[in-house]
């Protein structure tokens, strides 16, 4: 058996959530390895949705522009019952936020994210599989295997388990995997059609039977390319894998099964019943069945090892929300285990990924479950709410234990997403900017927010010690941004300068921050990597600054 070199982390699964972890750790300077037992990544546009808040992720790692260019918008979804047209679903967020809905392949997502990875010098090992592990103390032994059947033993500091539903990282950690499975199966199909239905917005066509159940349904999701649709539909009785092999040895059936799939001749017959305009499929690039479980592990992870994505949770499609999930538990993760990597984290730091993210699974799961069976459009939530809740806004971690209490007042607050807003501007540049421009590819940020940082300002008088406890506290891994009130005198515009170095400075001069912060006095927000925010001072303290970086970052050793 050989034996190589030890990496700090290894990643076992290659979509979305493997390659998001391994390119934030890569990002990030940490050494990382990421295999995957398929010899090349698969030609199918399983997931598609594509959620604002994944876009802002993308924001924050510098590839949201590469993932525009390649996404159609997703503007909302035409629903018909029995034949009759029902009211329109358009899918909107407050102006405030970046980025609205979009589809794109999930082998589109993949290529985005791979050639992303590769700018770090890191390549997927394709063809070579996870097969067992055991962690100690001190790290994991991986056996790898290739497709050659040569194996070799890896010594990683910690594993990373997106390997799916019926993944081998779960398994080996003994998580439980509690839930269910559909009854139904379904065919999906990258189709083009000729009919005239306005671009960007999806087609939901259902029939309901004399009880009042559905009995008949097609999902037409739009996708790059004039015409292109990924359909899904009821699977005709003899195509149905019910009772075949596919559902792997652990029991679990979820995603595209073995066996043939529908041919054109299938798809045809479902748009003959339901397409409310007459129209006819060409150019199918793929089809196949699949069938839907909704499970979710005990535990997000024990020790050294961790699971993310459908290794962790998996639930229907309704809403597009399992990709989405899955990206922002590694994104969550990566920052986490690189600092953990540094030496530079706390100790219970790591095992907050479990208290913020197991808690999102589950409402996704269960939510997910209950559109399935009720219909999205019969959720209680208000359409507002509703909407930002399917765009993942209102994902949070309030109560975490590496976030301040949350206190009173208005505002977002500790454990909040911190939200974009525009109308910043700065000394040199000549046009307006937004927030998330000021964020984009930093770690933890420390944004004080005031009408004056200048010498002889009680602001200015703190900000020195301000910025030498954010650094000291966090081992010089927090960066400091001002951000000043749009009434800010004159001469707070001038460089201003603190513990010996030069700070980026934007003004509010819409008043937008402000107004979108509920800042009305000095304030600092401490700002994690993965766009939370972790701490509100008001005013801005450097005994709580402290106290709050010190539940993220390692003590210091002595000098």
């Amino acid at each position: 058996m050989a034996h190589t070199h030890a990496t700090d982390v290894l990643v076992a699964g290659a979509g979305p959530v493997g390659l998001t972890a391994a390119a934030e750790l890569r990002r990030r300077g940490v050494s990382c390895r990421i295999v995957d037992r398929l010899p090349a990544r698969l030609p199918f546009a399983k997931a598609v949705g594509i959620q604002p808040r994944t876009f802002e992720v993308w924001d924050r790692m510098g590839l949201a522009r590469t993932a525009l260019e390649a996404a159609v918008p997703m503007r909302g979804q035409f629903l018909y019952v029995n034949g009759a047209e029902q009211p329109r679903i358009d899918l909107s967020v407050p102006p405030e936020v970046p980025y609205g809905f979009a589809a794109l392949p999930q082998y589109e997502t993949e290529r985005i994210l791979d050639e992303y990875l590769g700018r770090f010098g890191t390549e997927v090992e394709r063809g070579t599989e996870l097969v067992s592990f055991g962690q100690d103390a001190d790290g994991v032994t991986c056996r790898l295997r290739a497709a050659s059947g040569a194996e070799e033993e890896v010594r990683t500091r910690f594993l990373v388990g997106c390997d799916g539903a019926h993944s081998i990282v779960r398994k080996g950690l003994g998580l439980s995997f509690e839930g269910g499975a559909f009854a139904e199966e379904y065919m999906l199909a990258d189709v083009r059609v000729d009919w005239d239905l306005p671009p960007g917005y999806a087609l939901r066509a259902m029939h309901l039977g004399a009880d009042g159940a559905v009995d008949d349904v097609l999902v037409c999701i739009p996708l790059p390319g004039r015409g292109r649709y990924r359909m899904s539909m009821m699977v005709p009785p003899e195509l149905s894998t019910a009772g075949q092999a596919g559902a792997g040895s652990d029991g679990i059936t979820h995603g595209l099964q073995s066996g043939r799939g529908p041919g054109p001749a299938d798809i045809q017959a479902v748009l003959d019943r339901l397409s409310p305009k007459p129209t006819t499929a060409f150019d199918i690039r793929w089809t196949s069945v699949f069938r839907i479980s909704h499970r979710i592990v005990d535990r997000y992870g024990d020790g050294r090892v961790f699971v993310a994505g459908d290794a962790a949770h998996i639930h229907p499609p309704t809403g597009a929300q399992g990709m989405n999930t899955g990206i922002q538990d590694a994104w969550n993760l990566a920052w986490k285990l690189a600092l953990a990597c540094a030496g530079a984290a706390h100790p219970d730091l790591l095992a907050g990924y479990d208290a913020e993210r197991r808690p999102v699974g589950e409402e996704v799961v269960g939510r997910t479950v209950r559109h399935a069976v009720e219909g999205m459009e019969n959720d209680p939530d208000d359409p507002a709410t509703l909407m930002m809740r399917e765009a993942q806004l209102l994902v949070g971690y309030r109560g975490s234990p590496s976030v301040d209490p949350v206190g009173e007042g208005s505002g977002p607050r500790p454990g909040d997403r911190a939200p974009d807003c525009t109308g910043l501007t700065a000394p040199i540049t000549g046009y307006p900017m937004r927030l998330y421009d000021a964020l984009r590819e930093r770690d933890h940020v420390l944004l004080l927010y005031g009408s004056g940082f200048g010498p002889g300002s009680e602001t200015g008088a703190a900000l020195d010690e301000l910025v030498r406890t954010a650094r000291e506290s966090s081992g010089g891994r927090t960066e400091v941004c001002l951000v000043l009130a749009a009434d800010a005198d004159a001469d707070a515009h001038a460089i201003i300068e603190a513990d010996g170095t030069t700070l980026p400075v934007y003004t509010d001069s819409r008043g937008e921050f402000a107004r979108l912060y509920a800042a009305r006095e000095p304030t600092a927000f401490v700002i994690r990597p993965d766009g939370y925010l972790g701490a509100r001072l008001s005013p801005p303290a450097p005994q709580q600054l402290a106290a709050h970086l010190a539940k993220v970052f390692a003590a210091s050793p002595p000098n």
